[in-house]
């Protein structure tokens, strides 16, 4: 069955929201409702990974816009991560994933990566599908989503239906509520700041990298466990000198052209009030901190995209920018749609149905 889904309608738990309800950036994508509710369970399962220590949902929180609120994000078991956790609020409308871009198909490959990745999940798929073939929760849902039997594919479709639900939902930005700070800050944002020039859309991105200068995080360097992942990561992309890089070099690792070093894709502006810190590494705690930035014209780089100079914003003015910046952020993603219940899961009945097929 082919439903239109909307992010915390409450239609994945049967909830009385609908789409007319709401007021939404774009209209909701088409997603199988029963594949969506199996990777709403797939989210939330740490068997997913190697050793059974993440989720998808570990690092991606419903009430921070599925995000974690950290700096820097945690990584698989004897690492940590050298990146802040992106929203997932409206990645189905993505045309890039990832900070540095390197993935841009679709989120059927997201979740492959994440799964798989070493340094995230460190996922065998072929251990992964024994293991939910072994539960008869799961047996019974992918045949419910018109799938004969649990498959990495499958599970890979369904988290893809899954997050193509998660969209913002009555920001004030899109319900007309604005107020006239925020009013006033829009036009600052689209006028004298100019900041429309790459936060383009509904979603406030162009899906493009480029060089803001931000600064580096000196704990990617300091912390060993973080150093060692991004080590990992360059190496695997072929970056020369990368034991002696203390800079993430983002975009860089699809072009290898000095000219994309430090460059990373433009984020979305969508649920800032529940995602800081920002930046692709954790370093501005606050909005304010953003904005100061943004004023100042970025950061101290070479490569620095040449249309960031000093805006010369007065304090009345930076406070109506944030003022706008937090009208797009809507309703709180910790719903019923998008919390899977602690106690949901019975693992008495994997023990039940090997003693009924064995």
């Amino acid at each position: 069955m082919i439903l239109r889904i909307l992010l915390a309608g409450a239609v994945l738990a049967g909830g009385a929201a609908t789409a007319q309800e709401a007021a939404t950036p774009e209209p909701p994508l088409e997603v199988n409702a029963a594949r969506a509710e199996l990777g709403k369970r797939l989210f939330y399962d740490t068997r997913l990974s190697g050793d059974t220590s993440l989720a998808c949902a570990s690092c991606h929180q419903p009430d921070k816009a599925f995000t974690d609120g950290l700096p820097l994000s945690a990584a698989y078991t004897g690492g940590a991560h050298f990146r802040n956790t992106p929203t997932l609020a409206n990645v189905g409308f993505r045309d890039a994933w990832m900070h540095d871009g390197r993935l841009g198909t679709n989120l059927n490959d997201v979740a492959r990566e994440m799964i798989t990745e070493t340094y995230l999940m460190n996922m065998d798929m072929r251990i992964m599908q024994e293991r939910l073939k072994q539960d008869p929760v799961y047996v019974e849902m992918f045949a419910a989503a018109g799938m004969s039997e649990p498959s990495n594919g499958g599970a890979r479709n369904a988290l893809m239906d899954f997050m193509k639900t998660i969209q913002s939902r009555n920001a004030p930005i899109d319900t007309g509520e604005m107020s006239a700070a925020a009013l006033r800050g829009q036009d600052i944002f689209e006028g004298k700041a100019n900041c429309a020039a790459c936060h383009a859309g509904v979603r406030y991105t162009d899906d493009q990298p480029y060089n803001i200068g931000v600064p580096n995080n000196p704990d990617i360097w300091s912390d060993p466990e973080r150093h060692s992942v991004y080590v990992t990561y360059a190496k695997f992309f072929g970056v020369p000198n990368y034991m002696n890089l203390r800079e993430d070099i983002g975009a860089y690792i699809r072009t290898h052209e000095d000219e994309t070093r430090r460059s990373f894709l433009t984020p979305s502006l969508r649920e800032l009030t529940w995602t800081a810190p920002y930046m692709h590494n954790g370093v501005f705690e606050t909005l304010e901190e953003v904005v100061d930035f943004y004023d100042a014209g970025g950061g101290n780089d070479a490569l620095k995209d040449p249309r960031l100079e000093p805006l010369g914003l007065v304090p009345s003015e930076k406070s109506d920018l944030v003022a706008f910046l937090q009208a797009l952020s809507g309703e709180s993603f910790e719903t019923d749609a998008y919390v899977w219940p602690d106690d949901d899961f019975d693992y008495a009945l994997i023990e039940d149905w090997r003693n009924v097929n064995n």
